[in-house]
């Protein structure tokens, strides 16, 4: 099987981060996906890093405004997978700091109200703690469930 021209999978992997946000991680996948030699892949990434088709720290916080408002993912879950696609640990902390800490409260406040009327549990302790572990599975921080939960209920 003969490997694809350089040109060819730059042309590709430039409409690829045209179409949205991507991450190094994102770009080198599908890269190996269309059969990218290693050395193709980083002269492929250092020039889409250079004319800004990728940008580590834009692509963080789209994705970080993106998971929170449409998933309601909270910041624990979105710090989590940035990880996972190997973003810096500073960028992430930009990230997450570009929420909006109003919106993210009104979101939290929203979803407790939604589920505690969805809830069925015998006592206020078991409805409590069904709450709690359902929006730290959404990656809400234990301290921000836990003062939410006493405003509410």
């Amino acid at each position: 099987m003969k490997k694809p021209d350089y040109e060819i999978l730059l042309g590709k992997a430039s409409a690829y981060c045209s179409l949205s946000e991507h991450c190094i991680a994102d770009v080198e996948e599908k890269l190996n996906i269309w059969g990218a030699t290693d050395s193709q892949i980083k002269k492929i990434v250092k020039y889409l890093l250079m004319e800004k088709y990728i940008d580590p720290r834009r692509f963080a916080i789209a994705y970080a405004h993106d998971k929170f408002r449409f998933n309601r993912w909270g910041k624990v879950k979105i710090t989590f997978m940035l990880r996972a696609k190997d973003i810096d640990n500073d960028i992430i902390t930009d990230a997450l700091e570009s929420i909006d800490t109003e919106e993210y409260q009104n979101i939290l406040q929203e979803m407790i109200t939604e589920k505690a009327k969805a809830i069925k549990a015998a006592s206020l302790y078991e409805k409590r703690g069904k709450l709690i572990r359902c929006l730290h599975d959404k990656g809400f921080e234990f301290s921000e469930i836990e003062r939410e939960i006493n405003k509410i209920l």
